[in-house]
């Protein structure tokens, strides 16, 4: 158990069945030998029996097994990697995204600019873990998607979720699940999927969650080629470490997540293509936290309570997002799409297109060198997507999942003709940063005009949550791009000065 995690207040929140600590951390019950999430609807154990680990990784390092009625390992993950800058959250990140099972540990160490050992030494410490083996609860997971949602032989299973043998597959199958991959398969929960060559999953998030609102505003930005909106479904390609991929989201039956139908060039890349997702839709944050902070200012308060839970909704690729915001400089968002459809030609095609779906999004390296003529690009924003591709190309500006967000800014403002509010857009929609302001917004001086407020001191108002701040005010200023109505507005008589 973390120093960090309060046994007193953990056991409450069990005691409770608190959903909204499911992710945060995981309950080991010491009499029966399994971890579950705060919720689980299980009789709750004494507190004088019971543990708390801040991952399913140490639980199960400890020697626990996971529930098999919770299933804590299906839990939104922990917003607190999101919110933190730190080395071991931007670790957290990079396993998540699969670079564990691309380049092991010396690869994420070097993502992170630190020694193997120094690594080890700082995940240890927090998470009482190593990166091994959160790679490896991870591997678990996947495994366990891919038993109960395909009809896959288990061999496939094993090597398509990163293990190196059949062997080590069944062995840690059976210590985290304490069932083997056959009677996981025996038990599973059918999707109703009947399409071949497509995996159908369920993303949870914690409640409230909008997610018809966010699929909107997904959708209002869809680029032909690249994305496609039916108004109830947003699909798109992801450009994946082994190949393009195409994902269908859609508002899970239950209301409370995304149901996502994915199609992958390769199985191996189902926990990059989650992890992506979840970042996209903003799955992981925790809205009672984001809401106690907006709904006590007074210029945000009938906001929040219209909109509880409002989430920021992000791109699966950082690099792609900067591109864009660089196209959408000082042009209508239907004209952003028409200029970044036109680049598509540079990207990956997919086999045969899928729906109105043909490419991936172009990579650094393709557009650095690319003939921008055709555009319909000027100059000077020529120049500017060259420059910034070439940069993310070497590296000189580095967006990954592990980037140090405060490094990435100042990379991208040297980059000539990115100003402070398109490295601000990339921060809040490219690196999910649950912290920006974008500085010299109109939408957003015009809904704190409207509020009878002022944009002063908006850069640490809303600290640490400014990007949700930003979301609620351009729904006041552009309404159409999200769901729910905005409420009236009374007459300023506001007692905060900005």
């Amino acid at each position: 158990m973390t120093e960090a995690l309060d046994h007193e207040r953990c056991h409450r929140a069990v005691a409770g069945r608190d959903a909204r600590f499911d992710g945060w951390f995981v309950t080991a019950v010491h009499t029966t030998g399994i971890y579950c999430r705060p919720s689980c609807p299980a009789r709750t154990p004494l507190a004088r029996n019971v543990s708390f680990f801040s991952t399913a990784a140490a639980a199960q390092g400890a020697g626990f097994r996971a529930c098999r009625r919770c299933r804590p390992d299906a839990a939104p993950g922990s917003p607190e990697w999101d919110v933190r800058a730190d080395v071991v959250a931007r670790a957290m990140r990079l396993i998540a995204d699969g670079e564990m099972e691309r380049t092991g540990v010396p690869g994420l160490a070097a993502r992170l600019g630190y020694s193997e050992r120094q690594l080890h030494r700082l995940v240890v410490g927090e998470l009482g873990v190593g990166p091994l083996a959160l790679a490896r609860a991870q591997r678990a997971q996947t495994a366990r998607i891919l038993i109960e949602t395909t009809e896959l032989p288990m061999a496939d299973v094993a090597f398509a979720a990163g293990f190196a043998s059949i062997r080590q597959f069944n062995d840690t199958v059976r210590e985290v699940f304490a069932s083997t991959p056959t009677e996981l398969r025996r038990t599973r929960r059918r999707s109703g999927e009947t399409n071949p060559g497509w995996l159908t999953l369920r993303l949870a998030g914690r409640p409230p969650y909008a997610a018809e609102e966010v699929l909107l505003f997904l959708g209002a930005h869809a680029v032909a080629g690249l994305e496609e909106w039916d108004g109830t479904t947003f699909s798109r390609v992801l450009d994946l470490p082994h190949g393009p991929a195409v994902v269908r989201l859609s508002p899970a039956a239950d209301g409370t997540g995304v149901t996502a139908r994915l199609r992958l060039t390769e199985l191996r890349d189902l926990g990059a293509a989650v992890s992506r997702c979840r970042r996209m839709l903003d799955l992981d944050a925790d809205p009672v936290a984001v809401d106690s902070v907006l709904g006590a200012d007074p210029a945000l308060t009938a906001l929040v309570a219209a909109a509880p839970g409002r989430r920021v909704p992000a791109s699966p690729d950082a690099d792609e997002l900067a591109i864009r915001a660089v196209l959408g400089q000082q042009v209508s968002v239907a004209g952003a799409r028409t200029l970044t459809a036109r680049l598509l030609t540079a990207g990956t095609p997919l086999p045969e297109p899928v729906g109105t779906l043909t490419h991936a999004f172009p990579r650094a390296e393709a557009l650095a060198d690319a003939d921008l003529t055709a555009v319909g690009l000027t100059g000077a924003r020529r120049r500017t997507v060259h420059a910034l591709a070439a940069a993310l190309a070497d590296g000189t500006v580095a967006l990954g999942p592990g980037a140090d967000r405060a490094e990435a800014e100042r990379a991208l403002r040297a980059v000539p003709g990115i100003g402070p509010w398109t490295a601000a857009l990339v921060g809040l929609r490219g690196l999910a940063d649950p912290d920006v302001w974008l500085p010299g917004d109109l939408a957003l001086r015009k809904s704190l005009a409207a509020l009878g407020s002022s944009d002063t001191d908006a850069a640490t108002r809303w600290r640490p949550w400014s990007s949700y701040a930003v979301l609620h005010l351009w729904a006041l200023a552009v309404p159409s791009l999200f769901t729910r109505p905005v409420p009236p507005l009374r007459a300023p008589d506001l007692t905060r000065s900005a």
